[in-house]
């Protein structure tokens, strides 16, 4: 059984809650709370793809809201795109919409700075 399915090449899509689990469990994951149906999460797609070309050590992942409502609700999420930023699996911080690459990669970094302190 494979742990994720992929979307684009660098990005995993989670399909349960094991899944998720192992998925930000270590390292440092991007995770991108989605739906199929929101504008704006398909614009971003391209966005992270480009993101985990440029930070190799930042795992991407997506989870389909409709899909694992049960993960979508433990993390309180209430619209789409939402992203959170773990390491070792802890949450760091967390931002909601459509965020184009330079501001995402500068949340990125700011994450990873939170994550060190």
């Amino acid at each position: 059984m494979k742990l994720y399915t992929e979307v684009y090449k660098m990005i995993k899509y989670v399909e349960s809650i094991d899944d998720f689990k192992k998925a930000v469990g270590e390292g440092k994951v991007l995770l991108d709370f989605f739906a199929e149906w929101c504008g704006p999460c398909k614009m971003l797609t391209p966005v992270l793809e480009e993101i985990s070309k440029k930070l190799p050590d930042v795992q991407v992942v997506k989870c389909d809201i409709d899909k694992n409502q049960d993960i979508a609700s433990a993390f309180k999420v209430m619209s789409v795109p939402t992203l959170i930023y773990f390491e070792n699996g802890k949450a760091v911080t967390a931002t909601a919409g459509y965020l184009p690459e330079p501001q995402l990669m500068s949340w990125i970094a700011e994450a990873q700075k939170k994550a060190a302190e």
